[in-house]
């Protein structure tokens, strides 16, 4: 699954620094950003990814961002459950964030020890969906991005 992964846009021209289970990990030195992604299970068309990312020029560590397989009705946002956590997830389109850097902290510390999570929302037609993640490899993979923002800086 991480395969198609490394074909999508985000991770086109970019440092690799590992891959880990269903997770990568890059370095994009322009930016300079460094980022833990995966890609949604199955193979739609427009499938999903999450990351969670270190912007070491805005001081930013951990910001998880997801994007989903379909575009949301309004900015109703979607629904991320991680071991049971629930998180509301602010957005549009199919961009969704944390709403703040300490839910971005307690994502990121749920996905640590969860097995899988996922993503729900509805679609533009009114349509309930929901996107899966394995979560095996994301902690390297999260580790991985932030050491490899340490040694950019």
């Amino acid at each position: 699954m991480i395969g198609s992964c490394l074909l999508s846009a985000p991770v086109l021209a970019r440092d690799s620094l590992g891959v880990f289970g269903q997770w990568g990990a890059f370095r994009d030195p322009q930016v300079p950003r460094c980022y833990a992604i995966a890609q949604a299970e199955g193979s739609a068309s427009a499938a999903g990814f999450a990351t969670v990312s270190h912007w070491p020029d805005r001081q930013v560590r951990g910001q998880v961002h997801i994007r989903l397989s379909r575009a949301i009705a309004g900015q109703d946002g979607a629904r991320l459950v991680v071991s049971g956590e629930r998180f509301q997830l602010a957005g549009q389109g199919r961009d969704v964030f944390a709403a703040d850097r300490q839910m971005d902290a307690r994502i990121v510390a749920a996905m640590r020890s969860a097995g899988s999570m996922t993503v729900s929302g509805r679609d533009r037609q009114g349509r309930l969906f929901t996107d899966r993640y394995v979560l095996a490899g994301a902690a390297t993979a999260i580790d991985a991005a932030t050491v490899g923002c340490a040694r950019s800086g």
